[in-house]
């Protein structure tokens, strides 16, 4: 199996408030909305994020553990500057997101912030500069100061 994912598909348990979060409050452009059933958006070249109602997320599972709760699981949104961070963590809560960790010096040495969307999924707003990618698509890790 080649080392990639193609899509990540989040539960929904509102998906209207996502709709409205996503695309009404950060401006996103769908590439596919199913209303009632899901909605997704290319976040990446051969990257999509689904969000998918819990209900139909569960069906889906076919008798799996799957409750359709989200948990320990952040995604995250590098920005070039502390500034940016600041703007978009406003943006996500103007949106309806909620503020879960104000923007603040990371541990790792860049800067961030978290929100949640309106069914609880977490993003991580943050400016890294030790992080980079080529003109290749390859990403780079390096240290932060």
């Amino acid at each position: 199996m080649d080392q990639r994912v193609h899509f990540i598909t989040l539960s929904a348990a509102d998906l209207d408030a996502a709709r409205a979060f996503y695309r009404g409050g950060l401006g996103w452009t769908p590439l596919l909305d199913v209303p009632g059933e899901i909605i997704f958006f290319q976040v990446a070249p051969g990257l999509v994020l689904g969000l998918y109602d819990t209900a139909h997320f569960v069906a889906d599972m076919h008798g799996t553990p799957a409750d359709g709760k989200l948990g320990g699981l952040t995604l995250s949104h590098n920005v070039a500057t502390r500034a940016e961070v600041d703007a978009v963590v406003q943006q996500a809560v103007d949106a309806g997101g909620t503020l879960i960790k104000s923007p603040q010096r990371a541990d790792f040495g860049g800067y961030h912030g978290h929100v949640a969307d309106p069914n609880g999924v977490v993003w991580e707003i943050c400016h890294n500069p030790g992080w980079r990618v080529d003109e290749s698509g390859q990403v780079h890790l390096g240290p932060v100061e």
